[in-house]
């Protein structure tokens, strides 16, 4: 314990970065995946083309991909973009599916009601569709921001900062109490970001707070993950 006495200024310095790293590839993630999942939704020759890219690309081996990137972006091997761009990647393969489900779930009778009611297509994906698919991308976010939170870590294995710095320096140092504070911290980076979507969640979407329905979204994302 003594240990993390002298080092809590590393440890939040690192934690710190750890939430920056995190934080650009799940926001950029949602931003471009849900345009795509509405494509996936409405076109039939998006669903096919959108869905089997993004399970493609998902099964690229997620350290070859950052330690590629360098070469695609044209970056140094420890400019944080590589990593920001590579889990940008992985997100939007995770999100896709989700955002094309949560479309498809929302009630035709209730599109067909805006229509009746004089809302034009722009109106109706923002003020009708996007609100009631809301909930199911909401719990498919907290997924990828777990995910996400989690390969932060492997950044440590071409040298860039974050809690995975814990990982591997404790590793070859045979320390497995900074090894333990490394996965301790990193599962508060996850919660404390899962606490924050559960709140905006909450402060956007009011109407999903009924316990039945949330474990209907939630059970919606897990088969589809």
């Amino acid at each position: 314990m003594t240990w993390i006495g002298e080092n809590l200024d590393q440890i939040g310095e690192l934690l710190l970065t750890h939430m920056a790293l995190s934080l650009p590839p799940i926001l950029l993630g949602v931003l471009i995946a849900v345009p795509l999942g509405w494509v996936a939704h409405r076109y039939r020759w998006g669903r096919g083309v959108l869905l089997g890219i993004s399970g493609l690309l998902y099964t690229i081996p997620s350290l070859a991909l950052i330690v590629a990137m360098p070469s695609i972006l044209g970056t140094q091997i420890l400019n944080p973009l590589n990593l920001i761009v590579a889990l940008t990647l992985y997100a939007v393969a995770l999100m896709v599916r989700t955002a094309a489900d949560a479309f498809d779930q929302v009630d035709p009778t209730v599109l067909d009601s805006a229509v009746a009611l004089g809302y034009g297509p722009w109106r109706r994906f923002w003020g009708v569709q996007l609100p009631l698919a809301g909930p199911v991308i909401l719990a498919g976010t907290r997924v990828i921001s777990s995910s996400t939170v989690s390969l932060v870590t492997l950044g440590a294995l071409v040298g860039m900062s974050g809690l995975g710095y814990f990982f591997t320096d404790g590793f070859q140092r045979a320390f497995p109490l900074e090894i333990l504070v490394g996965i301790i911290g990193t599962i508060l980076v996850a919660v404390i970001f899962d606490l924050a979507l559960v709140l905006l969640g909450r402060l956007l979407l009011p109407w999903a707070r009924t316990p039945a329905r949330a474990r209907r979204l939630r059970t919606v994302v897990e088969v589809t993950a």
